[in-house]
C-alpha cells in the first residue's frame, strides 16, 4: 500500500561504463511512499572522457600490462574528471543542493576465476569528488556483494526488480553496454540476473582496430548494416564456454577484449564490415537464447546498444514473437538508466536498505553497498527506512 512521501532526497548518480568514452551523471530526487519509491529524474549530464585519457584507459586494461604509477595517476585524474561531472550536473539540474553523489567509477579489472567472482577494481578516486562538490558521495558499490558470494553485477537487476519487473509480466529487462545482461523473473517469483555476454565490447574493439583508432564504434550500425555474417566464425564465437556456465554469472572485457576476436579468426581474413556484422548476430543470438531460455513475452532495453539501429533489429528478429520495447516507455530515458540506477543505489544505501537481490547476484544475503566520504560538512545520513520498497514509479 501507498503512504504518505516523506520528504525529498536529491541524489547525482554517475557511471562511466565498459565502453568508457563518456561519464554520464543523472540527477533525481527520491520520494519514499509506504511500499512505493517515487523516482522524480531531474535530467541526464554526459561528458565524453578526453581522447588522450580514454587512450590510457584502454592501454592498461586486460591482457596489457601496466603499472602501479599508472593506476594511479589514473584513479585520481578519473576522480578530478568525475567531480567535474558531477558538480556541472547538480549545477545544471538540482533544484536544491544534492544530499548525496554516488560514483561507479570507471571498472579497470573484475576478477573472475571458476564461475565466482573473486574481486572488482573501479578508478576514480571519490575524495575528488566530495571535494568538487562538496557532497558526501558514495563509492566502491560491488564490493560488499562479492564478500557475500555474489557476484557484485548485474547491479542494474535492483532497478529493474522494482520498475520493470514489478507487475508478474513474463518479461525481461535487457541493458546493452559493453556486456549485455539480463533480468528476469523466475517462476517462483526470484529475481534472475546475470551477464549474457559481449555487446559493443567487441564491436567498438573491432571498429578501433580497423579504422586504426580513428573511429571507436560501429556508429548507427552502419558497418553492420552493409556487412554478411561470417558463419564460421560465428560458430566459433558462439562456442565459448562461458555461454555455457550457470547464472548467477557475470563477466567483462577480461575476457572479451580485442585479442580474443584476432584468436577467434585466426588466419581467417574477413572484412571488416562482415566482422561488425558478425559480432552484431553474436550478440543478437545471445540475447534471443535467452528470451527463449525464460519464455519471455516482452523485453525491455536499456543501454548505449539501443542507438544501434542494425542491432536493435536483429535482437527483435531473434527475440520474436518476444515484443522488444525501450525502457523509455517506463518512463527513464535508455541511455541515462545506468546512472538513475546509481542514484537509485545511493538513495537506498544512505536510507539503510539494501541494494542488491541476493537470487540476482548469488550472494548469500542482501547487502547495503557502497563506502560513504563526507562532503564539506560531517556526515549525516537520513534515518533508516523502516522497510525496503516493493516497486518504483517514475514521476514527471
Amino acid at each position: 500500500m501507498t503512504g504518505t512521501a516523506a520528504a525529498a532526497y536529491t541524489v547525482i548518480g554517475m557511471i562511466s561504463g565498459t565502453s568508457y568514452d563518456a561519464v554520464d551523471a543523472a540527477v533525481a530526487d527520491f520520494q519514499l511512499a509506504g511500499d512505493e519509491l517515487l523516482l522524480h529524474p531531474r535530467g541526464l549530464h554526459s561528458q565524453e572522457i578526453p581522447g588522450q585519457l580514454r587512450a590510457r584507459i584502454a592501454a592498461m586494461l586486460p591482457p596489457r600490462p601496466t603499472t602501479l604509477h599508472e593506476v594511479a595517476r589514473l584513479d585520481t585524474e578519473l576522480g578530478q574528471l568525475f567531480g567535474a561531472v558531477a558538480a556541472a550536473a547538480g549545477q545544471r539540474f538540482a533544484g536544491r543542493p544534492a544530499d548525496l553523489v554516488v560514483s561507479h567509477g570507471q571498472t579497470v579489472y573484475h576478477w573472475v576465476e571458476g564461475g565466482r567472482a573473486l574481486g572488482t577494481l573501479q578508478l576514480g578516486a571519490a575524495a575528488w569528488i566530495a571535494e568538487a562538490t562538496g557532497t558526501a558521495t558514495l563509492y566502491d558499490l560491488r564490493t560488499r556483494d562479492i564478500t557475500r558470494g555474489g557476484h557484485g553485477a548485474p547491479l542494474a537487476s535492483t532497478l529493474d526488480g522494482l520498475l520493470v519487473l514489478s507487475d508478474g509480466a513474463r518479461r525481461g529487462s535487457l541493458n546493452l553496454g559493453g556486456i549485455a545482461n539480463i533480468t528476469v523473473r523466475a517462476d517462483d517469483g526470484r529475481l534472475i540476473a546475470y551477464d549474457i555476454g559481449p555487446a559493443s565490447a567487441l564491436l567498438d574493439s573491432a571498429a578501433t582496430d580497423a579504422t586504426g583508432g580513428a573511429e571507436r564504434m560501429d556508429t548507427g550500425g552502419t558497418g553492420a548494416a552493409r556487412g554478411i555474417v561470417d558463419t564460421p566464425l560465428l560458430e566459433r564465437l558462439l562456442a565459448e564456454p562461458y555461454y555455457a556456465l550457470p547464472f548467477p554469472k557475470s563477466t567483462g572485457k577480461e575476457l572479451f577484449h580485442a585479442d580474443y576476436v584476432r584468436a577467434a579468426a585466426g588466419d581467417h581474413v574477413i572484412a571488416t564490415d562482415d566482422l561488425l556484422a558478425t559480432l552484431t548476430e553474436l550478440t543478437a543470438v545471445l540475447v534471443g537464447r535467452a528470451c527463449r531460455a525464460h519464455r519471455l513475452d516482452e523485453l525491455v532495453v536499456a543501454g548505449g546498444g539501443v542507438r544501434n539501429p542494425a542491432l536493435m533489429a536483429r535482437i527483435a528478429a531473434r527475440c520474436a514473437p518476444a515484443r522488444v520495447r525501450l525502457i523509455d516507455e517506463f518512463g527513464l530515458p535508455a541511455q541515462a538508466k545506468e546512472a538513475y540506477l546509481f542514484a537509485l543505489l545511493g538513495f537506498l544505501s544512505a536510507h539503510g536498505l539494501p541494494g542488491t537481490v541476493a537470487s540476482a547476484t548469488g550472494a548469500r544475503s542482501a547487502a547495503i553497498l557502497g563506502s560513504f566520504i563526507p562532503g564539506r560538512d560531517p556526515l549525516r545520513l537520513p534515518e533508516p527506512a523502516p522497510r525496503p520498497p516493493l516497486r518504483m514509479r517514475i514521476t514527471p
